[in-house]
């Protein structure tokens, strides 16, 4: 899995799944779902400032609410490259996971947000477990990832996993009709 580097979008504490794909998004197709995230929350313009590689950095419970799967659908279609914060609603932390979105906590949440200014660029390691503020020069621990998430997100997601799993059994997959 490869480092990224990108601008951070900083999100307080208790982001729900409302804020980061609102209820009127709901119905649109997967490749549009990126056009509307965030647009609930403090950034309602998000979709139009993130770049492909950014990187979203929030507070505790990250992902609470509904269990509302697209969300995560809706930031990795916006170019997020992963998001860190101080924890995770359980479900959308595992929804991301299996769409092959990065998620990843830090103790030290609170501090990169506190300390991080508007334009620095961050770079996430997942496999190292760090993060690093590149324009400050800071680096930060994350926690590392569980050996069956990291595989995940190698391979893509889970659906992924599994097409490479039943290939190296020697499974024939065939095309859905």
């Amino acid at each position: 899995m490869e480092t990224t580097i990108g601008a951070a979008f900083l999100l307080r504490d208790n982001v729900d799944t409302d804020q980061i794909l609102p209820g009127y998004a709901m119905s649109y197709p997967p490749e549009k779902l990126g056009e509307a995230a965030l647009a609930g929350s403090e950034i309602p313009d998000f979709a139009k400032q993130v770049k492909p590689g950014d990187v979203v950095i929030a507070g505790e419970n990250f992902g609470c609410g509904s269990s509302r799967e697209q969300a995560p659908v809706a930031l990795k279609a916006s170019g997020v490259a992963a998001v860190v914060a101080g924890s995770f609603a359980r479900i959308f932390r595992r929804n991301a996971i299996n769409i092959g979105l990065p998620v990843v906590t830090s103790p030290e949440a609170a501090a990169i947000r506190a300390e991080a200014k508007p334009g620095d660029r961050f770079q996430v390691d997942i496999e190292n477990a760090r993060l690093v503020n590149t324009t400050q020069g800071k680096t930060y621990p994350l926690t590392p990832l569980a050996q069956s998430s990291l595989e995940t997100l190698r391979a893509g997601g889970l659906m992924n996993k599994v097409r490479e799993k039943l290939l190296a059994r020697g499974e024939k997959l065939h095309a859905p009709a």
